[in-house]
């Protein structure tokens, strides 16, 4: 029986539906957390001892929802796994990628579990956000390398840019962690039972809102001196959407802030983390190239009148 083909258009758009369900998923595991629902399921993989469905009630109900959204991304990935096998032409570096999507799924439902036996300790919960955003990292690159040759990337920058956007990297590395600490030390912990790291809260959100700042001048300097560079209209553009989205998210951050942390700005800002990683991610990979593939030698027709008059010769 001969397999389907996937064309790369068709691939691509694979990429693009698993990259928006890991998204999606990470702001639905916000939503249970801020409707504290985080133990509505108090057992794992059964929602409760002996029952795998989870009861009419609210809490309960909230949170087996977001288990089977997990079933539904871990499909989508599975599609992204299964499209790069029947992928016309195949790639080796797409088919990698995509088991990097499946090694990742399978250790947040182990860490998600963990996080519920051990009654949403904070250090879990910041390990099964962190974790979602290597994920989304996974997924912004295959989808990257999808839509590009299958040749090696080169920059197409200075080498100061090339260390300005690594620098932009560990700097939003840096702001995801101390965000996931203040969520640690903050009122939101998905259960009113559930203990809080021993931090003042007002300290840790203004070193978080520091880094932040930080990361935003960095953008700001990149994109300065790429503008001075004369870069492509495409880079440029990145930067630019990265730069808005930025500025968006620290507003909903300091409102929040100011306004007693309520929890749809909370699940707001949760959103917005994804998107700056995103277009962070977007951002940098535009910094690099892939040249065009060389194309196929086309064989020199054979004259064979030509050929044996040679030979006989």
């Amino acid at each position: 029986m001969q397999l389907p083909r996937c064309s790369p258009r068709t691939y691509q758009r694979i990429t693009l539906l698993a990259l928006i369900a890991l998204g999606f998923i990470v702001v639905t595991g916000g939503a249970v957390r801020l409707t504290g629902s985080g133990l509505g399921c108090s057992d794992w993989p059964t929602c409760e001892k002996n029952q795998l469905v989870a009861p009419l009630e609210y809490h309960a109900m909230i949170e087996f929802v977001n288990r089977t959204i997990t079933g539904l991304v871990s499909v989508a990935v599975m599609l992204a796994v299964l499209g790069s096998l029947v992928r016309t032409p195949r790639r080796r570096d797409l088919t990698w990628w995509s088991l990097g999507l499946v090694a990742g799924v399978l250790a947040q439902i182990v860490l998600g579990g963990l996080t519920v036996l051990f009654k949403l300790a904070p250090p879990f919960v910041m390990g099964h956000f962190l974790v979602s955003m290597v994920l989304i990292w996974n997924a912004v690159v295959l989808h990257h390398l999808a839509g590009e040759p299958p040749t090696p990337a080169r920059f197409d920058v200075s080498s100061e840019v090339r260390w300005m956007g690594r620098l932009m990297v560990a700097s939003a590395v840096l702001v995801l962690f101390l965000g996931t600490v203040v969520t640690g030390a903050g009122p939101h912990g998905g259960d009113p039972e559930v203990e809080r790291l021993d931090l003042v809260v007002g300290e840790i959100a203004r070193l978080h809102g520091a880094s932040v700042v930080i990361f935003g001048l960095l953008t700001v300097a990149t994109m300065l001196v790429l503008r001075r560079a004369g870069a492509g209209a495409a880079v440029m553009r990145r930067g630019e959407i990265l730069l808005v989205v930025l500025v968006a998210q620290a507003g909903v951050g300091y409102t929040q802030y100011f306004t007693g942390v309520p929890a749809a700005l909370v699940g707001l800002h949760i959103f917005g983390a994804v998107c700056v990683w995103v277009a962070l991610l977007w951002f940098v990979l535009g910094l690099h190239v892939h040249p065009p593939a060389s194309p196929e030698p086309t064989p020199r027709p054979i004259d064979t009148e030509r050929e044996v008059a040679a030979v006989d010769r």
